[in-house]
């Protein structure tokens, strides 16, 4: 079969199993983005001050960024499907624990574990898309795998103010989620397996880094590895299970401490984005409506943009919408921070929020999309945990900066921080993408 046919027939076996391969995550964001609003409040029904409760719901974030490195190593042993199941009946004890938890530590703890678990199901079919789907069509696939979960945490809180309006207990919201886990367990166990469905493409088809990371840039297409060539066992969609996460993170330093590091800085300007804008808009005087209104346009925004992302890597290539994407939220919180005391704050203010949501849009399935085409195709999920990992911990600390620059300056100061760390970040794409990433597809 020729390497168009057998991506044409790829394609239409992914979109055939569309359910099955975006339908878990598009469950599980569902759930957890109707839980993640409610944390703080259950948390100060516990006895929880402000600081505390944000320090609870921190724990979700906390839970995912460790999670990543253990999933890796449940994929690269007992599959996709397995390890998405296991995680779903774990999240289950985790569902239990927060609604009938006794006191603060034990529900922190099932926020924890909620968020170690969701680590999995983003790892899984992250894992999946590397394997299975061709170059071709990658970043479109990855794009829709992360405008999936995109959707799941829009609507996810509208679903809980809903609940909330007819039953008028927070602990709703909970077993929705839950009821969200059951149905994702059901498809996983009981669907078709798109595993087997889609096989992995075949050494002509497949495109990837050299397993040793030698830094050398990349001209053209990305070389098979010998084994490929030669066709050896070691081309399956799987490699010997032996080969360890900290190996495989020692072997692949480079790209992880150069093209990681630049993703990271994205991760952290889209984490900085969430606290920013609500913060600023309580900083200028605006009322709560006001505030949700402006961040809820720069959301609707950002969501609509999801696809474009995919199409713009796809067609033109990787740096095409990170570049973008990274010029827009680093200049737009740059400019945003020296509004704060012009007169009209309140219009710059959405204006610059409505450029961070194009921005963040332009660059959504970006992460996905890099980690997928830099990852070892043999065996990616190991450097995926460790990918997911470092780009986690970009959006983790970001707050925590901003928490802290705010703190000893100002909003104002933190905020052009942030701006600064995007415009660095550009230039670490800049240099780093035509490195590490084809530019040409095959």
């Amino acid at each position: 079969m020729s390497d168009h046919a057998e991506s044409a027939s790829a394609r239409d076996v992914l979109w055939r199993f569309g359910p099955m391969v975006y339908g878990p995550t598009l469950l599980f964001a569902l759930g957890e983005g109707a839980v993640i609003p409610l944390i703080p409040v259950i948390a100060a029904q516990l006895g929880a001050d402000v600081a505390t409760a944000a320090l609870v719901a921190s724990a979700l974030v906390v839970g995912q960024l460790c999670g990543n490195i253990p999933a890796g190593w449940s994929v690269a042993r007992i599959g996709e499907r397995l390890t998405m199941a296991i995680a779903g009946f774990v999240s289950l004890a985790g569902i239990v624990g927060m609604a009938f938890a006794p006191s603060l530590g034990i529900f922190a703890i099932a926020v924890f574990l909620i968020g170690f678990c969701a680590a999995a199901f983003g790892l899984a079919r992250h894992s999946f898309m590397t394997t299975r789907v061709p170059l071709s069509f990658r970043a479109r696939a990855l794009s829709l795998l992360g405008g999936t979960f995109r959707l799941g945490m829009f609507v996810g809180p509208f679903v809980a103010a809903a609940l909330l309006a007819v039953l008028g207990d927070e602990h709703a919201t909970i077993w929705f989620f839950g009821g969200c886990l059951v149905a994702t367990i059901l498809l996983v166990l009981l669907g078709p397996d798109p595993e087997k469905q889609l096989l992995a493409p075949s050494a002509s088809a497949r495109a990837e880094v050299d397993t040793e990371d030698t830094g050398e840039p990349v001209t053209g297409s990305i070389p098979l590895r010998r084994s490929q060539r030669s066709g050896s066992p070691t081309a399956s969609a799987r490699s010997d299970p032996g080969t360890g996460v900290v190996r495989t993170m020692w072997r692949h330093r480079r790209v992880l401490s150069t093209l990681g590091l630049a993703a990271a800085s994205l991760s952290a300007v889209r984490s900085a984005r969430q606290v920013v804008l609500p913060l600023w808009g309580v900083s200028i005087g605006l009322d709560a409506q006001t505030i949700a209104l402006v961040v809820g346009i720069s959301g609707a925004i950002d969501f609509a943009l999801f696809y474009a992302s995919g199409q713009v890597m796809d067609r033109f290539g990787r740096l095409w919408a990170a570049l973008p994407a990274m010029i827009l939220m680093g200049a737009g919180f740059v400019a945003l921070a020296f509004t704060h005391d012009l007169p009209q704050a309140a219009m710059w203010f959405a204006m610059f929020a409505a450029v961070l949501g194009v921005g963040n849009g332009l660059s959504s399935g970006i992460l996905l999309t890099l980690g997928a085409d830099v990852a070892p195709q043999s065996d990616p999920a190991a450097f995926l945990g460790s990918w997911r990992t470092l780009t986690d911990a970009g959006g983790a600390v970001a707050p925590l900066l901003v928490s802290a620059i705010a703190a000893v300056g100002s909003l104002a100061v933190a905020t052009g921080v942030m701006g600064a760390i995007g415009l660095l970040g550009a230039l670490a794409f800049v240099r780093w993408v035509p490195r590490y990433v084809p530019r040409t597809l095959p």
